[in-house]
């Protein structure tokens, strides 16, 4: 009877039986190491694609390992973030579900992960890329680990340590390649990113509204018609940059225009994707640029002009 029961327990009743605990827990090393934002690092062929230095296997090569670099590097600062927040995150509805909050990574492993993921980037970088890639990873690493630390919770600062991060990405290709940045790339890459940050801080705060403690603290002491403000000074900024760098290259115009004709799919870009900072829901920033069709065709038909304006530079 006692066997029949222990069996009912094991099979109908009772819990499904628990992954062999080394599969458990690399499988949760790997889900808060955030594959989804992954993504992010692709932005490390910006300064290459703006320079026209794409078709090359030299170069190629060299962005696969950035990538990888940088995808290390922010996999570490997840899991130093996660393991300090554990205590926090098990209170919190939603993040109560991470693997270290909820037990399926240790906190001293998701430490010493992070540790070994942090110094290995750098370090790697040195012997496989440019120097100039080793300082910029060491610099990332170290911002967004005191960001994790303190940075977070200092108001505005927190917008710019975090744009700051989108920037590194997208510099760090043209430092791999030796690439000259132009002004006009790093203010409309920088205020781009503050425009996307922004729009995602914003969208957080109007879906907190009545549902306080439900997201970072942080959130509580910026205002909506502050943020507001913030992600729409960062997108005409951008906007403008992008247009003083098309114009620029009249000199060297094609028979088609396609630098002044890309303006238009950028601004295009720029006020579709401000419809969603607008509603406020942007934010996930990677599920808006995935998910919305007519901003994935926008985006296509800017890449194509874009591209064949580099091509005739």
């Amino acid at each position: 009877m006692t066997q029949t029961a222990l069996h009912e327990q094991r099979t109908c009743g009772g819990r499904p039986p628990a992954p062999t605990p080394a599969r458990g827990v690399l499988l949760g090393l790997l889900l808060t190491a955030r594959p989804k934002q992954w993504i992010k690092n692709v932005l490390v062929v910006a300064a290459p694609a703006a320079a026209g230095r794409l078709p090359s296997w030299h170069a190629a090569g060299q962005l696969a390992l950035v990538f990888a670099l940088f995808t290390a590097c922010a996999a570490a600062v997840y899991l130093v973030n996660d393991a300090r927040d554990a205590d926090a995150d098990r209170a919190h509805p939603t993040k109560r579900h991470r693997p270290v909050a909820a037990g399926q990574v240790p906190v001293p492993l998701a430490y010493a992960v992070g540790a070994l993921l942090a110094a290995s980037g750098p370090l790697l970088a040195l012997h496989v890329s440019a120097p100039g890639v080793a300082a910029l990873l060491a610099a990332y690493v170290a911002m967004q680990l005191a960001y994790c630390v303190s940075l977070k919770h200092v108001l505005v600062v927190d917008l710019v340590v975090v744009s700051t991060g989108f920037l590194m990405r997208a510099t760090a290709g043209g430092l791999a390649l030796g690439i000259p940045l132009s002004r006009w790339f790093l203010i409309t890459t920088g205020f781009g990113a503050l425009f996307m940050v922004a729009a995602k801080r914003y969208s957080e705060a109007v879906q907190m509204t009545g549902t306080p403690g439900a997201t970072r603290a942080l959130l509580t002491e910026y205002t909506t018609g502050y943020l507001r403000f913030v992600w729409q000074l960062a997108a005409g900024v951008a906007v403008l940059g992008y247009c003083l760098w098309a114009l620029e290259g009249g000199a060297h115009a094609s028979a088609v225009p396609w630098r002044q004709l890309s303006m238009v799919a950028f601004i295009l870009a720029v006020l579709r994707y401000a419809v969603f900072a607008d509603r406020g829901s942007a934010g996930e920033p990677e599920e808006v640029v995935l998910g919305d069709r007519a901003l994935a065709l926008i985006g296509v038909a800017w890449i194509a002009m874009y591209g064949l304006a580099v091509a005739h530079w």
